[in-house]
This record gives C-alpha cells, structure tokens and sequence, in this order.
C-alpha cells in the first residue's frame, strides 16, 4: 500500500453561508491523502496503473468552482466525484480551508477535514 498526496492546492472560489461570500469569494486551500495500492505503477512504471495526479488535480479544481454554503459539503462533493472516477483508493483523507473566514475576529483558516474509506 501507498499514498498519493497532493498538498497546498490554491484556489479562489465563491463558498459561505452569506451571500456576501458567495458574491465576492475567497482563497481557499485544499490537501488530499489517498490511500492506495500502489504496488502495479512501481512495477510498470506506467501512468495508467497509477491514480493520475493531474486529473486528480482537475476533478478538485473543478468541483470547487460549483458554489457550496459548507465546506463540509464541498469535501463531500470532491470525495464522491474522485470516487466515481478512481476504483483503486483505499481511504481518501481531505483538508478544505478558507482564509480569513469572516467569524468576526481574526482567524488565519477554517478547516474541514473529512475522512471515508473504501475498503470493503
């Protein structure tokens, strides 16, 4: 078994509860884990053994630009569409934060973290 990880993705999005953050968007900040078995890709050496970082990257960077209330269901929306296109994860682990969240101090990110497995 391994991990795939991708760490630090950046986007600019229009997420919130208000629909002043809905209107004028954010920065926001994604991490992904995913467990896998990643014995076939050392092996081969080949990219379609393997779960693809790039399109990982895209299904992300896509699902972040449909507009959520919730992180926590922007997390979920991501899990369920990597899930559809990647048969081979084990555990997904995913950290969403927003910068500045407007909580009404000073607050550097909210996280979501959320956590599924897939192992039968």
């Amino acid at each position: 078994m391994g991990q795939i990880t991708l760490e630090g993705m950046e986007f600019f999005a229009h997420h919130g509860v208000s629909d002043e953050e809905q209107k004028t968007g954010n920065r926001y900040s994604v991490d992904i884990c995913i467990d896998a078995d990643l014995q076939a890709p050392c092996l081969s050496d080949d990219l379609a053994d393997t779960l693809n970082y790039g399109r990982i990257y895209a299904i992300i960077a896509e699902e972040m630009q449909t507009r959520s209330r919730l992180l926590e269901h922007l997390a979920y929306r991501i899990i369920l569409r990597l899930k559809e296109e990647f048969t081979g994860m084990l555990k997904v682990t995913l950290h969403v934060s927003k910068y500045n969240p407007p909580v009404g101090g000073v607050v550097h990110r909210s996280k979501v973290t959320l956590e599924e497995s897939f192992i039968h």
